[in-house]
């Protein structure tokens, strides 16, 4: 879910972390090895091969530095996302000038676990790479920071940089088992999705009447209305539809508010993809029954702030 159509600030300062591999490690171990060998002995053979070992560690982080330090980075955020649940987090990768490889794209913090990997990153050429990420909990998540690092050239270090990039993802409930849902609601349905005649629906043909002023003309039977002169629109049959309201008490506890705010992001689904219309009631919010994937996220992303305060100056679906 992208927060604003902004530039996202991006700061590049000299914070910089270096970890030793599996390999780095046994790299180590033999350079010392070799280095008290020398020293005890007095072997010019092993002096020389001391300094080759020493040699390929400066060159290592060199060109590591050179690798990560003009990497630029953007996040492309999806509409939404479950909490743990893997979604798609996708980065934008670019470089001014040179060259960059082994790239590892990751969030600082442990906001979010995954990474992507790039294997080359040109000048001017930016690229686009997913991230199969997780959230760890639901409700709006500030990301602030992206870790980008290199195994560049010989994998004995993993060399790190941290970026500062805000940006703000709304984490939808995770979806868990949905219970039996609750009693329709009774009385007159309101909005065009609640009409309770039997025609105008996307079932069986029942007949043809000519079209009216305003109706759709995606209706029209072309065949018969040029038989007829005149344009004749297709009657469908519509099977009656059911109306939900889902209600939460956001007094909950925490765990009974999770919990609750599972099974209803659940049940949501599962009513919609029956063809029924379904509202909420939660946080002194009011969506009306409706349907359709749009309808689902606006249930879904009132669902997530729940218990939570959303800044304004960041806007949600």
């Amino acid at each position: 879910m992208s927060s604003e159509k902004r530039e996202p600030r991006q700061k590049n300062g000299w914070r910089r972390s270096l970890k030793t591999t599996r390999v780095g490690r046994t790299y180590l171990v033999i350079t010392v090895g070799i280095g008290l060998g020398a020293l005890n002995t007095g072997n010019n053979l092993l002096y020389l091969v001391l300094g080759f070992l020493l040699s390929i560690i400066v060159l290592s982080g060199v060109l590591s530095e050179r690798v990560i330090a003009d990497v630029r980075v953007k996040r492309l955020l999806p509409d939404g996302a479950f909490a743990h649940e893997p979604f798609a987090l996708r980065y934008e990768v670019s470089r001014v000038k040179g060259r960059a490889f082994a790239v590892k794209v990751s969030e600082g913090g442990g906001t979010l676990e995954g990474w992507a990997w790039i294997p080359t990153v040109l000048a001017g050429s930016p690229v686009t790479v997913r991230a199969d990420v997780t959230a760890p909990r639901r409700g709006p998540l500030r990301l602030k920071q992206v870790q980008i690092s290199t195994f560049f050239p010989f994998g004995l270090f993993e060399k790190s940089r941290t970026v500062d990039l805000e940006d703000l993802i709304l984490v939808w409930p995770r979806r868990g088992f949905s219970c039996d849902p609750p009693e329709a609601d009774h009385g007159r349905m309101s909005g065009e999705s609640g009409n309770q005649r039997h025609r105008d629906g996307a079932g069986d043909i029942q007949g043809l009447r000519e079209l009216g002023e305003l109706e759709d003309a995606r209706r029209v039977h072309w065949k018969k209305s040029a038989t007829a002169g005149k344009l004749l629109k297709v009657e469908r049959e519509r099977e009656d539809r059911k109306q939900y309201t889902l209600r939460i008490d956001d007094d909950a506890p925490g765990d009974h508010l999770e919990r609750a705010c599972e099974e209803t992001a659940a049940l949501t689904n599962r009513l919609l993809g029956e063809g029924n219309d379904v509202g909420l009631e939660a946080g002194g919010r009011r969506i009306r029954p409706a349907s359709g994937p749009g309808h689902e996220k606006r249930i879904l992303s009132a669902l997530a702030s729940l218990g939570y305060a959303v800044p304004r100056s960041e806007p949600l679906p």
